[in-house]
């Protein structure tokens, strides 16, 4: 049974994607068969892992179309596949929302092949809307990317609400996984402070990794392949080969 990993956060820009497509990339090369599914209209994970936004996707899978092996797809790093999206996601949230088990369509199509991988690693739209309910109920974990800066700590409470929320109803084996900072930049005062204070509050839900401000994890989006392919030498290849590391060992 595969470890089901969800990627949330109503605020965009905090490394959600960058997340799992590295965190992704880095358990396939330590021998993990792993899958991601990109459940954002945006497609940017799609895109960053060198897929095909116009093809057929997710949305294709939950509206009953295709199944979902039809759409999985491989990626340039070995052991890493993919199901990919398209902006026809956004339909979903206008079509699902009558339907009495809106919440529960990617659980469904995930059932399927939860044997075949021991990572599925889930990116959800920066909102708590219908499409991240179906992450977090199609998920067994949870992680949060926390990038440090002020904002971020007023949006985690009500991330920790809407988490709480589903582990009481939807999805009672929903666990959190932990943690995230992302965009770290050790020169600031804020950075070290928003550190110390949700570690001291959260204490073991905190990844020891920290994910840096790094120049080479922001370009390798754009040639279509996780920071491994594209400069594993650089402090941010070498964060995300540190997290997955803690992550296989948290399990």
């Amino acid at each position: 049974m595969a470890r089901t990993i969800v990627f949330v956060n109503q605020k965009g820009g905090v490394g959600k994607t960058t997340t799992a497509i590295n965190l992704g990339a880095y358990l396939a090369r330590a021998g993990h068969r792993t899958l991601l599914v990109d459940f954002d209209p945006q497609a940017n994970l799609t895109s960053g892992v060198g897929g095909k936004s116009g093809s057929r996707g997710i949305y294709e899978v939950i509206s009953g179309k295709v199944g979902l092996t039809e759409v999985i797809c491989t990626t340039k790093q070995s052991g890493l596949f993919l199901v990919p999206s398209s902006i026809d996601l956004s339909g979903a949230t206008v079509e699902l929302v009558d339907r009495e088990d809106r919440n529960n369509f990617l659980k469904q199509a995930l059932a399927g092949v939860q044997n075949e991988y021991e990572f599925i690693l889930i990116d959800c739209p920066p909102s708590l809307g219908i499409l991240t309910l179906n992450g977090l109920c199609a998920a067994s974990e949870v992680l949060i990317p926390l990038q440090c800066e002020y904002f971020a700590l007023e949006g985690l409470s009500l991330i920790l609400q809407t988490i709480q929320l589903v582990q009481k109803g939807m999805n009672t084996k929903l666990r959190i996984a932990g943690i995230l900072f992302t965009m770290y930049d050790s020169r600031t005062r804020l950075a070290q402070d928003v550190v110390s204070q949700v570690t001291a509050y959260f204490k073991e839900k905190v990844f020891s990794t920290i994910i840096p401000r790094n120049v080479r994890l922001s370009e390798a989006p754009s040639h279509g392949v996780p920071v491994c392919l594209y400069d594993a030498a650089c402090v941010g290849a070498r964060s995300y080969e540190k997290l997955a590391k803690e992550v296989v060992e948290r399990g």
